[in-house]
């Protein structure tokens, strides 16, 4: 599967399970929701006290399988570099996000106090690979 395709489905899609390795080497999978910015890249929003913040940190290389919101149906796995963006730099794009993924806000101030409140923080995924090319 190409990129572009890739990004195709993560327009409809913001289910995914994010994978990132813990310092031992074994994966670490949590749910996340995930949107898509206007250079392409994948974001995730979540704190930046979170582990998966810290295992970017150490190991940028992450995987996450996008999922359709009834679970079965059309998934892709795709994979990439992440970085941390941190307040204040990600607040445009956690507004994007949210933008992305519901719509817009009742109180965007209320949002964005909120964001600063919780630590949030953006991983901007740079994807490097997506499949499956083939079913089986």
């Amino acid at each position: 599967m190409d990129l572009d395709q890739a990004r195709e489905v993560l327009r409809s899609q913001h289910r995914a399970v994010f994978c990132a390795l813990k310092s031992d080497g074994t994966p670490a999978m949590s749910p996340v929701l995930v949107a898509l910015d206007d250079n392409g890249d994948v974001l995730v929003s979540t704190r930046a006290t979170a582990y998966k913040t810290k295992q970017v940190q150490r190991s940028p290389e992450v995987s996450l399988c996008v999922l359709p919101d009834s679970f079965f149906g059309r998934w892709i796995q795709i994979n990439g570099t992440a970085t941390v963006v941190p307040l204040p730099e990600a607040m445009d794009l956690l507004v994007k996000y949210y933008r992305t993924i519901s719509g817009e806000h009742s109180d965007w101030n209320d949002y964005r106090a909120a964001m600063e409140r919780e630590q949030r923080v953006i991983l901007r995924i740079s994807l490097t690979g997506a499949g499956p090319d083939k079913t089986g």
